[in-house]
């Protein structure tokens, strides 16, 4: 059972949280490494563990010669576990909730330039309701920062065309308005009125964006799609959902945002998950210095 559960957090980091191909096959390590460690203990649930069992876990770990930073990485990935399961209903309480994590620099976030979006949003095809619901899923996402689980969950009545605006429940439950420009204004409006009606096929379902049976489209189909229209756009860098949600704040923020506009719109409750993207903006202006400056 404990093992089970593994893909589908895997998973789930891939596709909402956008980590790393290296990332995630160093979360797997640690935590089967993890599972390895319950097995001896003869513990057989995650119900059954808890802060005692993971520290003795990181003891064991220890004694084995591992490095600091190594040791950090596994307590990240359990706590992100625990996190995962409480969230899901696999548990009733997360044992690592008030777990104090060791600090690291985090990574920059993968972006995409302004031009990689362009061709992006150009691929779907405007004429058959695939094509429409996928240009319009792209369109909103990238003009609103919605994290892909937001936009799969976003209900019918969560878009406001006559006023240009979306309202997205974020984590926690809490709602945020974000507005939303004319392309994507645009886009959506047709995929209401065209394409929506000609995969529900005279069915009902209260979520906006569907999967080609009609049903509720998932992270992972949604994933499939921009992988497939990135291949299409000649796009060789690595992207996830996520990356359109990092772009969206990045190109903000080069534009002169004020960084409290573009935490309000990524529903981040505390500004220095934010002031990522003040890094992000610099490594730019580094480039264009390297790039364009006459002494090297």
């Amino acid at each position: 059972m404990k093992g089970e559960l593994l893909d589908p957090f895997l998973n789930y980091l891939a596709v909402e949280k956008g980590l790393a191909r290296n990332t995630l096959e160093a979360y797997s390590r640690d935590l089967n490494a993890y599972l390895e460690f319950l097995e001896a203990e003869e513990i057989a649930s995650f119900g059954e563990t808890s802060k005692v069992t993971v520290m003795a876990f990181i003891r064991r770990l220890k004694t084995k010669g591992l490095s600091q930073r190594s040791i950090n990485r596994s307590l990240v990935a359990l706590r992100g576990l625990y996190r995962y399961l409480s969230q899901e209903g696999y548990l009733e309480v997360n044992p690592l909730e008030d777990m104090e994590l060791p600090r690291l620099t985090p990574a920059l976030p993968h972006v995409l330039t302004v031009q990689d979006v362009e061709r992006l949003l150009a691929q779907p095809d405007a004429e058959g309701p695939r094509g429409i619901r996928d240009g319009a899923m792209l369109e909103l996402l990238y003009a609103t920062g919605m994290r892909v689980s937001e936009l799969v969950d976003l209900p019918t009545g969560g878009l406001n065309l006559e006023v240009g605006f979306v309202k997205v429940r974020g984590k926690g439950g809490k709602e945020r308005i974000v507005p939303i420009g004319e392309a994507a204004m645009e886009r959506a409006l047709v995929y209401l009125e065209r394409a929506r009606p000609a995969i529900l096929k005279g069915r009902e379902n209260p979520f906006l964006f569907l999967n080609n049976r009609g049903g509720r489209l998932s992270r992972q189909g949604f994933w499939k799609i921009l992988r497939q229209y990135a291949l299409q756009a000649g796009i060789t860098k690595h992207i996830t959902p996520h990356t359109l949600r990092h772009s969206f704040a990045t190109h903000l923020l080069e534009r002169g945002a004020d960084l409290r506009f573009i935490q309000a719109m990524l529903g981040h409750v505390d500004i220095s998950t934010t002031q990522i993207y003040t890094h992000v903006n610099q490594e730019y202006l580094k480039k264009l210095h390297r790039q364009f400056h006459p002494r090297p």
